[in-house]
């Protein structure tokens, strides 16, 4: 990469305005797109559907499934982007962002199968056990992930590999594009074009179509950039070499297995908040679309500054990881810490906006909502630790407190407290989690960067031996 306005970012500007150049895109953009999430909720929220409220509910695991198989090559190949061009081995970039974009398409290409030949069982399995729910959720299913799922997950690659060359802003582009696209097609599918009754078709063709045209502009994107750019999708031999395969692996499992996790665990709550009645799953729905916009803006901050935290790992420039990460933790848990006071105090208004009937669904979003929101500055805290191991390589570490985090807490911790206290048990076990997964990320977190004093430890160099 050429001395250019890109590499300056990782080199030159301040911390507070790197962080805030790469972040504000991505943060932008995970905005638009937890938005045109919740925009699905509103719109089908005016039906007065409980059971199409369920139906978007139990899909978000299944959908968001598709951000784990690009999280595992975007954020992997990402951080081996940036490390490259930190340490000089541009010629690295080409055969990462090779593997990464061949291991996204193969690897989607093999969920959206196993989708299509299993859709009755894993609509089952996700918590579609009433008929209604049942049906609406494979209609979603079949078109958002069967037909639309190779464009969702590339375009997510895409945004990845191209922030982690300094060019957050095209990446953000391309995310808010898509969910602008959303937003606007969501009422012209489901109230115009399609018949009553088939609204939940018609969101699901509005978000396909919205992901198709932002794959379309990342296409584009680096098409313009090629002479710029090292990004290459070519196949060739580079991308299979072992070191490369382990690096990225190792970076990108860690942030593949969490999105995973968190989805196998949004979809043992669904599961057992759907013994309580549809009215309760439909409030969950809600009330974790509401509460997704605090995560989102944490991931956006997190990923978005990524690149400064790898390029700067790579460079041996510890002063500036140091703040670099310092900042990165501020803005994440000072913004969800906000986000946390905004939904506990306005809880009833903000489901009110997805549920307009003064319906029983109601109730049970803003019970959970206030419970959910507890949990937000402390998830900040953990994803934050989590996303810097994820951007030094050390994916070890990482994996460890993503597993932590999601599957090997809460998911027993949702049985025993639904068995203590019905209903809002299972719920409040996020945020009991959260709690103590921050706790445990900080006392890592700080055991390494005691290490930061000694130059070998800290970037994992060996002395040399004289001769």
């Amino acid at each position: 990469m050429r001395k250019d306005k890109e590499r300056a970012i990782f080199e030159d500007r301040s911390v507070l305005s790197a962080v805030l150049r790469l972040a504000l895109p991505t943060v932008l953009g995970q905005i638009i797109l937890v938005v045109y999430n919740m925009a699905d909720t509103f719109f089908i929220g005016r039906t007065g559907n409980d059971a199409m409220l369920s139906a978007v509910t139990i899909c978000m695991p299944a959908f968001l499934f598709l951000s784990a198989i690009s999280n595992l090559f975007g954020v992997g190949g990402a951080g081996v982007i940036a490390r490259a061009y930190g340490a000089g081995q541009t010629e690295r970039v080409r055969d990462a962002s090779a593997l990464a974009f061949w291991g996204c398409l193969a690897g989607t290409f093999f969920y959206v199968l196993l989708v299509f030949l299993l859709m009755d069982p894993f609509v089952r399995l996700l918590g579609g056990l009433h008929r209604d729910v049942h049906a609406f959720a494979a209609s979603y299913l079949r078109i958002t992930v069967v037909g639309g799922g190779l464009f969702t997950a590339l375009s997510s690659l895409f945004s990845h590999l191209i922030r982690a060359e300094g060019r957050s802003g095209a990446a953000g582009f391309g995310i808010m594009l898509g969910g602008v696209l959303n937003i606007i097609l969501d009422p012209l599918f489901m109230f115009r074009l399609m018949p009553p009754g088939q609204e939940i078709a018609g969101a699901a063709l509005a978000t396909a179509l919205s992901n198709v045209i932002s794959f379309a502009y990342f296409m584009g994107a680096l098409l313009i950039l090629r002479r710029r750019s090292r990004l290459s999708l070519k196949p060739c031999r580079g991308m299979l070499a072992s070191p490369l395969v382990r690096e990225l692996l190792s970076v990108g499992l860690p942030a593949c297995i969490m999105t995973l996790f968190e989805n196998i665990s949004y979809a043992f709550l669904d599961r057992l908040t759907a013994n309580y009645g549809i009215a309760a799953q439909a409030g969950l729905g809600v009330a974790k679309k509401i509460n997704m916009l605090a995560h989102c803006i944490v991931r956006g901050v997190a990923q978005g500054a990524m690149p400064l935290v790898a390029y700067s790992f790579a460079a041996r420039r510890p002063d500036r990881l140091k703040a670099a990460s310092c900042t990165i933790r501020c803005f994440a848990i000072g913004s969800a810490a906000l986000c946390a006071a905004v939904f506990f105090i306005f809880c009833r208004p903000l489901c009110g906006l997805f549920i307009h009937t003064e319906s029983p669904s109601l109730d049970y979003a803003a019970a959970f909502l206030r419970i959910l929101c507890l949990g937000c500055p402390f998830s900040a805290a953990a994803y934050s630790i989590i996303s810097f191991f994820q951007a030094t390589g050390e994916g070890g570490k990482s994996f460890r407190l993503a597993v932590l985090r999601k599957g090997l807490l809460d998911i027993p911790l949702m049985f025993l407290l639904g068995a203590l206290f019905p209903v809002f048990g299972p719920v409040a076990a996020t945020p009991v989690t959260d709690f103590v997964c921050s706790f445990a990320a900080y006392m890592v977190f700080f055991r390494y960067m005691g290490r930061i004093g000694s130059p070998e430890k800290a970037f994992g160099l060996k002395k040399r031996r004289t001769a």
